[in-house]
């Protein structure tokens, strides 16, 4: 079942057969686990697709060792969880989610619990590090391919890929074993990671990027991130009961050409694939569209950033503008909701350099504990954005629709006291809307 975090959950229906096999093939050829002796670590959840597939079947499938773990990156007790784990159980390979990694980031700012574990040899079995579940930006990547440089083994890798529970194995990422997928024989070195981009496609997978015609775009352009048919064997081939559901969501929209991933991105010169956000998380601003991942490898370029999530705040001239919420790397993070000016410039200041001057911030936030997500870590961005545009019409403490998917509902209050925190101290004159909302 596909939670959904906007409309019913979805019966997500494949073929368990073609599963077994495309995620017998993964497991080795992408992740690079070929069986007994290979340790594989999934810090997921087996309710969710990247679980059940990557800690329950694809390892078992290899006879591989798969760790089972219950718990959170931080608080159980430390933000040292996971390189215990590693260290413990000898584990080769590592898969999370980015927002894992932001949450290690936020509460270990120096790096002090991996330094520590490295320093004395404990993560040298470590050959990768995975994420997947929604976008990884450029700085999370680099950093983190820097502290398995220097403390994993040789030659160890941050990989991001895509997927989803549609698919039911990476889409796209770079495979550790790119030669004969039963053993080590044939081997040659992986391709090389580009921070920001989610690999190569997948066997199988047919990763096109197509305008709102369905027409292909450039190498390198901005547009609609769809798949050819058929998919690859783990993929669905149906909504189960709801077939007039599944050509709605996934075909219509594209007279049946294509399947639509409702993901926004471009495929680069090289062909690597990059994911810069949901089709609807577009952000257009005087008639130029941007995306909120770009915006967001902008923010968290500054290195006192550790998350980040933008969205569109209304306009009177432009439409909208782009708003950012940050939490910052910091062990003493600052109260006050409105950042100083001297860290909003310097924000500032690398959007513009970054993707120009028309994309500059209309405002930012900061905070601990007020992006709220779903249990599987992806960012809410729509709960925010209804937030900041109820507090533009004058309309702060107007409810919004919180999904049933998300981890910590409380987080949205949070949002909404820093939010009226902002607007209080001279964000209701900067922010004003091209026109008012109905009063229901």
């Amino acid at each position: 079942m596909l939670a959904g975090t906007t409309g019913l959950p979805k019966g997500v229906l494949r073929n368990a057969g073609g599963h077994a096999v495309g995620l017998n093939l993964s497991i080795k050829y992408l992740f690079g686990i070929r069986g007994p002796g290979d340790v594989m670590f999934c810090a997921s959840d087996i309710g969710w697709v990247v679980g059940h597939s990557y800690i329950v079947y694809a390892p078992l499938l290899v006879g591989a060792t798969t760790v089972l773990f219950e718990g959170k990156p931080i608080g159980t007790p430390d933000a040292g969880t996971f390189w215990r784990i590693v260290d413990e159980y000898k584990v080769n390979v590592m898969f999370t989610a980015p927002t894992a990694l932001r949450a290690i980031r936020r509460e270990d700012g120096d790096n002090t619990y991996i330094e520590d574990r490295g320093n004395r040899g404990g993560l040298k079995t470590l050959r990768a590090l995975f994420l997947a579940g929604e976008r990884s930006e450029p700085s999370i990547v680099r950093m983190f391919q820097g502290l398995l440089a220097k403390h994993c083994a040789e030659g160890a890798m941050v990989v991001d890929n895509w997927w989803s529970s549609e698919s039911g194995s990476p889409i796209s990422g770079l495979a550790l074993q790119t030669g004969a997928v039963s053993d080590r024989s044939g081997a040659i070195a992986p391709l090389p990671t580009k921070p920001g981009s989610a690999g190569k496609p997948m066997p199988g997978f047919d990763v096109r990027v197509v305008d709102d015609d369905g027409e292909e775009v450039a190498k390198g352009n901005m547009g609609n991130i769809v798949l050819g048919i058929p998919l690859a064997p783990t993929g669905f081939n149906t909504l189960w009961g709801d077939e007039e559901r599944f050509y709605k969501g996934y075909m219509r929209r594209f007279k049946g050409r294509w399947i639509d991933t409702g993901d926004a991105g471009m495929v680069d010169a090289d062909g690597y694939v990059h994911v810069m956000s949901r089709s609807d998380d577009i952000i257009n601003v005087a008639a130029h569209r941007f995306s909120t991942g770009a915006i967001e490898q902008a923010v968290t370029s500054h290195a006192d950033v550790a998350e980040c999530c933008v969205v569109g705040v209304p306009d009177s001239l432009k439409g909208h503008l782009p708003f950012a919420f940050v939490a910052l790397a910091r062990h003493d993070h600052p109260t006050a909701a409105v950042p100083d000016k001297t860290l909003f410039d310097e924000v500032q200041r690398a959007v513009r350099e970054q993707i120009g001057p028309i994309a500059s911030l209309g405002g930012m936030i900061q905070g601990r504990g007020m992006i709220p997500k779903t249990r599987s870590g992806k960012t809410l961005r729509r709960v925010l954005r209804e937030l900041v545009e109820n507090a533009v019409h004058g309309e702060p403490d107007k409810a919004v629709q919180i999904p049933s998917t998300i981890e910590d509902a409380d987080v949205v209050e949070v949002a909404r006291g820093r939010i009226k925190e902002y607007f209080a101290r001279g964000g209701s004159e900067t922010h004003k809307a091209a026109e008012g909302r109905a009063k229901l």
